[in-house]
């Protein structure tokens, strides 16, 4: 029977799409297209929501700060032996067990641990904080675009080329990629489909091309979509299998990193990848090592990153992890004394894990000021000694080969490097600032 195409029919049809292209911006994973990137680095920024407890993730190990430790937190302390144990990374601090998936990238030099990192702003605010780090100008509510957005559109030498080179996993596109008006979002590649009537399919995409060729920002994010469309479809994606001997962790967070590493493996550009974890306001009942709450977010935690590097260590003849740098961070630590309902509430110093293929790992790094009352931040917090934005800068210049840091983070001066990660040959960092790496 001959098939009648009425224009009611038709262009409900393309409405439909055009509602998918729109609902699909509140789903798990956002596709951006700027004009290119310096080099083939690929950076992955993992954002911990909620205030991740560093002082249980990175307890003490001896001296005077173990007894203020164990003294602050009898109940959700991370024990130096037995059961529960902290697992040593030097003499002085170790992680916690729960993180054992992590120890061996550390000692193999492919991990390391920044402490009493971030804000300087003296806010508690949930809110105030993310904002104020994936911004990248702390103290500053109305800044209009993301320290990510600013990189990509600041960094020289772009390759107007790469296909799809950002990609974002999460609730929603984060702070970070603020301003940025080209972004698309993706539920998992398989189902990054165009859904528009399956008999007139190609009928219908010439339409909405027709229809959005004006200069408005919805024409731009609406070509924008149909191009990802195309570029995903012809990709032929469907099923992914990791790499050999590669679990990820069941939900999200495990569910997230493997569609990053399918699309990295895809070779269509993807050069930035922001992730989210939430969960992390612990409050009450952080639990007793190796049990409980806090114990099975870090292992979730842990087992995500650890397979994430594994899937891509040695993939093809790219050798991914040679071009991998990952940052995880929150937007502060916990309160230094724990509570009475067995957890600890929003502090100020925290700390960011740095590793990848070419990162200094097997170091913590840092300047530790200590856990006297003397030396917590206002009588009741880890202070702050390393501006987060320091950590960021060094891999955005050393890695990524962006020399300029006044873009990216307005009114931030680089200190002397921490000798976070080894830069790339062809971009001599430590010509920026003086360096104090060895």
């Amino acid at each position: 029977m001959p098939i009648t195409l009425t224009r009611r029919g038709f262009l409900a049809g393309c409405s439909a799409t055009i509602a998918a292209m729109a609902g699909a911006r509140l789903t798990n994973i956002a596709l951006a297209s700027p004009a290119g990137v310096a080099n083939d680095e690929i950076l992955i920024v993992v954002f911990i929501r909620g205030g991740w407890d560093v002082l249980s993730i990175f307890p003490p190990l001896a001296g005077a700060d173990r007894s203020y430790y164990e003294a602050a937190r009898p109940t959700i302390k991370v024990p130096v032996s037995g059961t529960g144990a902290a697992i040593q990374l030097n003499s002085q601090f170790g992680i916690h067990p729960a993180l054992a998936p992590l120890q061996n990238l550390y000692q193999a030099g492919k991990m390391n641990v920044v402490l009493a990192t971030g804000l300087q702003d003296d806010t508690r605010s949930h809110f105030d904080a993310m904002e104020y780090i994936e911004t990248g100008t702390p103290g500053i509510r109305a800044t209009p675009t993301g320290w990510l957005t600013r990189h990509l559109s600041s960094s020289p030498g772009l390759d107007a080329s790469l296909l799809l080179p950002v990609l974002s996993a999460g609730v929603q596109t984060p702070t970070s990629l603020l301003g940025d008006p080209k972004v698309i979002a993706v539920d998992t590649p398989s189902s990054f489909s165009f859904q528009g009537n399956w008999r007139y399919t190609n009928d219908q995409r010439m339409a909405l091309r027709h229809i959005y060729t004006g200069n408005t920002w919805l024409d731009a994010a609406a070509v924008e979509t149909l191009n990802a469309l195309d570029i995903m479809e012809n990709a032929a994606i469907g099923a992914y299998t990791p790499a050999t001997g590669v679990t990820y962790p069941a939900g999200p967070f495990g569910d997230t990193l493997k569609t990053i590493a399918q699309m990295i493996k895809l070779d269509l550009g993807i050069r930035i990848a922001t992730v989210d974890i939430g969960g992390w306001d612990t409050h009450q009942y952080e639990g007793t090592n190796p049990a409980g709450y806090l114990s099975n977010l870090l292992a979730i935690f842990a087992g995500g990153l650890a397979a994430f590097y594994q899937d891509l260590d040695g993939a093809g003849a790219q050798n991914y992890t040679s071009r991998l740098t990952m940052v995880a961070m929150s937007e502060f630590g916990r309160r230094f004394k724990e509570n009475a309902d067995q957890g600890a509430d929003h502090g100020h110093g925290s700390a960011m894990i740095v590793l990848g293929g070419n990162v200094n790992g097997g170091r913590v790094l840092g300047s530790w000021p200590g856990l006297s009352a003397a030396q917590l931040y206002q009588g009741v917090d880890l202070a702050v000694t390393t501006d987060y934005r320091q950590v960021l800068s060094e891999i955005v210049s050393g890695r990524l080969g962006n020399p300029n840091i006044g873009a990216v983070f307005p009114g931030f001066t680089m200190a002397p490097l921490l000798g976070i990660v080894k830069a790339r040959p062809a971009f001599n960092y430590t010509a920026l600032i003086p360096s104090v790496l060895k």
